[in-house]
This record gives structure tokens, C-alpha cells and sequence, in this order.
């Protein structure tokens, strides 16, 4: 019965409980909390123009305009007290205060206000108290949310009424300039404050945006990469399969022990094959087709080059050190990082120059593409910077390295390079496997781990 009760409240009445909540919340709950005012974060408009020495001082310039108004406070009321220097600086106090514990400076100053008004008889709010506590509300409420200052204004307005309505300071002046003006302040602090939330949060929108857009960009890419990588491994696999089961008709009378050996090497490269289909197929998108031509190499370099010079790159190409045969995905990969950064110079440089070099070195593939400041009236393309994504992704895939920036005049360079294993270090690992398998075999034939020499 009473569950029933709470859930069928009135919504005057859940909203007058939720503000309750918010007022405990907000002015009750911790009130003398310590909770300091840190320093600026030296970014802005503003902050840009003051010189670089004194920018580490000017991120305190809040603190100081507190403590300034906490000052010409004091001096108020030393006019008001005759000089009476302890009693004109309880004013000072809440203002200096609230850089340190918001909440309770609200307090204090209703306190001193009313302290002061009972001990000046100028009203509830003579020059320093009027002053300070309107100070007060402004600090508070820019330290805190917009809620919490239409709290502070709201009591302020009953605290007001209630002390100028009765006692000794019935009709007090200021009372109703305090109302006007905290309100038009308040406001004001309210309207920045939820703007910089506002300008806060598009801000991380923008991030966590930017985030994910990287995010799918690169997974995309990987996409891209497997579904190359499927169809270059697909095709070695096919081929394999198909020698296997040719061989034993190349050779006369073979042996059923080779027979076997090549119907196991058949069987094995088509359940990879099968294997790397049901695995790897699941990146193809419903609208794929795999090419009909094999995927690109780096012998199909000069055709790339010469579709960009029809399109108004002008280009070259520079190859140092023996031309030779590298894996598939190496050649695949390095022709698609030319591509790439040739197509970012098209579309972010019109009218630059491009060179692309290619070095073979032992132990690999270096690559380097380069081009020149954007010339001519074409405005460049604006860019997400998505390719160098994929370029980095395809030279990690490999345990290559690369750099990507600006150049001094201007223009912008792509470097990679991509490791290969040499032929004398495969004839290496192939020896080293045979005399692995060999010490095996060895330990099987004993039983022991020895082989029939020990």
C-alpha cells in the first residue's frame, strides 16, 4: 500500500522534493568543504597575447582579482567603521574565502552581513557588506553550476525580505539594488558557464568523433589488407595444390611413397585453403568481386606513374641497388603505400612534384616518395589524414618502420622501410629445421632422446 502511495506522487510533489534534494546537495552537503581554486589553463584568445615569461604568472590572475576585491572590501569598510580596522575586514573575509571554500563564503557572508547591519545601522546591506556579498555570489556561482547560484540568489532574496521586513532594520536600503543586480550577475556567470559546458562538450564530441572515424578508418584498412592478402595467399595455395597433384604424372613409374607424399601435400594445401576461406572470408563485403588479375606488384610501378602524370603529377622514379624478386605481400604492400601517397599529393598538393625512390638493400625494401609545396590556383583538398593510417598499418603488418611529415620548403615526405628475409638466411632456417627434424628423429628411433651414435 505505501509503494503504491510513492509511486502515484503528485509531480508537484516530485519536483518540489527533487529541488530539496537539490539545495541539500548543493548548499548543505559539505558545505566547508576544502575545495581551492586552481589556476587557468593558460589557453585562450586572451592568454595567447600575453607574452610567453609572464604567461605562468597570468594563470593566476583570478586568485589576484579576488583577493583585489577582497581589499577595496576592507577599505569600504573602514569608512563605514571609522577606521576600525578588525571590525571593516569581516566583510574581507567571506570574499578571500571563497577561493578556498566556496560553499561556506556563501554562509559567512550572510552571517557578516547580517552582523554588520545590526552593528552600523545603515541597513542590511551597507557599502562593504553590499559589495562583498555580491562578490561572493559571483565567485560562487562560476566555481560551481548554474543550479547552486540560483540557490544562492533565491535565499538571498528570502534572507533579504525576511530581515528587512521586521526588527530594527525594517525598510533598510539596498535591498532591493542587491536583488537587481546579483540577479543580472548570476545571469550573466549562468549564460558563460553554459557556454563553456557547451563548447566543452562539442569538444569531446569531437574527439570521441575523430576517435572513432580513426578507429573505422583503420579497420577498413585491415579489411582492405586481408582481402589482398586472401587473394595472394588463395592464389600461392591454389597454385600449390594443382603442382601437387600434377607431379607423380610428370614423373615415369613413381614410387607410391612420393605419390603419398604429394596426394598428402595436395590434401594439406587444400584444407588451408578451405580453412583460410571460411576464415578470412568473413571480411568480404556482400558487394566485393575478387579481382580477375593478380594484385599489383612493384613491376606495375611505371603504369602507376604514368596514370598520375596524366592526371598532372608530374613524377619520377629512382632505384638503387639490385632489382630482385621480393615476397608478394611485400611487393603488394610497397605498391600500395606509392599509390597512396602519390594520390595524397594529388589531392593535397596540386601542381607539386613527386619522386618516388626505391632502394633494395639486403636486408630489405627502403621506399620514399616525395613531393613539393603545392603550386597554381587549384585549392589543395581538405584531408582527414586516413591514408597515413593505412600506411602505417600495412608497413607494421610487415614489422617495417615508417615516418610521415613536412618537408623544409614546404612539401611532404613518405619513408618506409620493409625487412626481408634474404635467400642465404631461408637456406639458414631450412637447415636448421632439417637438423631439428633430424635430432628428432633421432631421440624417437632410441627411445631415449639419443640418437644411435651417442
Amino acid at each position: 500500500m505505501t509503494e503504491t502511495h510513492t509511486n502515484t506522487r503528485s509531480p508537484e510533489l516530485r519536483v518540489a522534493s527533487g529541488a530539496i534534494a537539490g539545495l541539500r546537495q548543493d548548499l548543505f552537503h559539505d558545505a566547508f568543504a576544502y575545495r581551492p581554486m586552481g589556476p587557468r589553463s593558460g589557453e585562450g584568445r586572451i592568454f595567447r597575447l600575453v607574452p610567453a615569461r609572464l604567461r605562468q604568472y597570468a594563470v593566476w590572475t583570478p586568485h589576484g582579482l579576488v583577493l583585489l576585491a577582497a581589499f577595496i572590501t576592507a577599505m569600504l569598510g573602514l569608512d563605514t567603521w571609522d577606521h576600525q580596522f578588525v571590525v571593516a575586514a569581516l566583510p574581507a573575509i567571506p570574499v578571500a574565502l571563497s577561493l578556498v571554500r566556496p560553499v561556506a563564503a556563501f554562509w559567512v557572508s550572510m552571517v557578516f552581513s547580517l552582523i554588520a547591519a545590526m552593528g552600523s545601522g545603515d541597513g542590511l546591506w551597507g557599502q562593504a557588506s553590499f559589495f562583498s556579498h555580491l562578490v561572493v555570489l559571483v565567485v560562487v556561482a562560476a566555481r560551481t553550476r548554474p543550479r547552486t547560484a540560483a540557490w544562492m540568489w533565491a535565499l538571498t532574496v528570502l534572507f533579504g525580505m525576511l530581515v528587512s521586513g521586521v526588527g530594527p532594520m525594517r525598510d533598510s536600503s539596498g535591498a532591493e539594488q542587491m536583488f537587481v543586480l546579483s540577479s543580472l550577475a548570476l545571469l550573466v556567470v549562468s549564460m558563460i558557464q553554459v557556454r563553456r559546458d557547451a563548447e566543452h562538450e562539442v569538444t569531446v564530441q569531437r574527439t570521441v568523433t575523430a576517435v572513432e572515424r580513426d578507429r573505422r578508418t583503420l579497420l577498413e584498412e585491415r579489411t582492405t589488407i586481408a582481402r589482398e592478402l586472401h587473394d595472394v595467399v588463395a592464389h600461392h595455395m591454389s597454385v600449390v595444390a594443382i603442382q601437387a597433384e600434377a607431379a607423380p604424372y610428370r614423373v615415369e613409374n613413381p614410387p607410391p611413397e612420393l605419390e603419398q607424399a604429394f596426394v598428402t601435400i595436395r590434401e594439406n594445401a587444400v584444407a588451408a585453403l578451405t580453412e583460410l576461406r571460411r576464415v578470412l572470408g568473413v571480411v568480404r563485403a556482400d558487394d566485393y568481386e575478387a579481382p580477375d588479375a593478380p594484385q599489383p606488384t612493384l613491376d606495375a610501378l611505371d603504369g602507376l606513374l604514368a596514370n598520375v602524370r596524366e592526371a598532372g603529377l608530374e613524377s619520377e622514379k629512382t632505384i638503387t641497388g639490385a632489382v630482385r624478386e621480393l615476397p608478394q605481400g611485400v611487393e603488394l604492400s610497397a605498391y600500395r603505400i606509392i599509390q597512396e601517397a602519390l594520390s595524397n599529393t594529388l589531392r593535397h598538393a596540386p601542381g607539386a612534384t613527386a619522386r618516388v625512390e626505391l632502394g633494395y638493400v639486403l636486408g630489405g625494401l627502403g621506399l620514399r616518395v616525395v613531393n613539393g609545396p603545392p603550386t597554381g590556383l587549384v585549392k589543395p583538398s581538405p584531408g582527414a589524414g586516413h591514408g597515413i593510417t593505412g600506411m602505417r598499418e600495412r608497413v607494421a603488418m610487415l614489422n617495417g618502420e615508417m615516418t610521415a611529415g613536412a618537408t623544409g620548403d614546404g612539401g611532404y615526405e613518405i619513408a618506409a622501410f620493409i625487412p626481408v628475409q634474404s635467400a642465404h638466411d631461408d637456406a639458414r632456417d631450412d637447415h636448421d629445421a632439417r637438423a631439428a627434424r633430424d635430432a628428432e628423429s633421432g631421440r624417437d628411433r632410441d627411445g631415449t632422446g639419443r640418437g644411435e651414435g651417442a
